[in-house]
């Protein structure tokens, strides 16, 4: 690893144990107490990489790299907290996902354990009992239905239907103004476009496990 990254690490780590001793903000924090903050920050993170990809500039960039710094410390903060409390230290949590790494990619570094899994199908040797499992149940309705659709793609799950109105040739914003006119013609109607996506989830999710139930 480039010495400058492990410098930089170091750097962070012994700041945020500083603070965590003499701040008197930081060191009454609990994982419950920055959860909220940290969904908060996901958003700018988002929000952040979505305007990167509209205006590539310096000032991007930089809004970026500090969002990603955000993030980057409330992972090394959690993990903080949990050596205090005898969970398990930083080193674990980063050979955790070391460790997941190479389970996931055994084509790269198991190749004589591998036998053409999908990236689903490799998941599923966790101990899921369905491959929708890891998907949080409070995501937000429209971003939970793109992973529901990902991932029961991943097991062979095909059963979508194409409304009449889209058309190969339609362009990201004319699919976001039909979005949006749909979201419109809901509320005209009396319906919650949030509620009425989250129903059709439940559906979708309970047609993905009786289709896994046939396999």
């Amino acid at each position: 690893m480039n010495q400058n990254i492990i410098d930089a690490f170091c750097r962070l780590n012994e700041l945020l144990d500083t603070v965590r001793k003499e701040c008197p903000w930081d060191k009454v924090q609990t994982m419950n107490s920055l959860r909220y903050l940290t969904i908060e920050e996901t958003y700018e993170l988002s929000e952040a990489i979505l305007d990167l990809s509209q205006n590539d500039c310096e000032k991007a960039n930089n809004e970026l790299k500090k969002e990603l710094g955000d993030i980057f410390m409330h992972l090394l903060f959690y993990a903080k907290i949990a050596e205090e409390e005898g969970r398990f230290g930083t080193a674990d949590v980063l050979n955790a996902i070391s460790n997941k790494l190479v389970d996931r990619h055994p084509f790269i570094f198991r190749k004589e354990d591998y036998h053409g899994e999908s990236w689903e199908q490799l998941k599923m040797h966790e101990g899921r009992k369905s491959v929708l499992d890891g998907v949080p149940a409070s995501l937000p309705p429209l971003v939970k239905s793109i992973r529901l659709q990902e991932k029961a793609a991943g097991i062979g799950y095909h059963n979508f239907a194409s409304p009449a109105a889209l058309s190969e040739e339609m362009t990201e914003e004319q699919f976001g103004n039909m979005l949006f006119d749909l979201v419109h013609w809901a509320h005209d109607h009396g319906i919650n476009a949030d509620d009425a996506l989250s129903k059709a989830n439940l559906r979708f999710q309970q047609q993905v496990r009786e289709f896994e139930e046939t396999k």
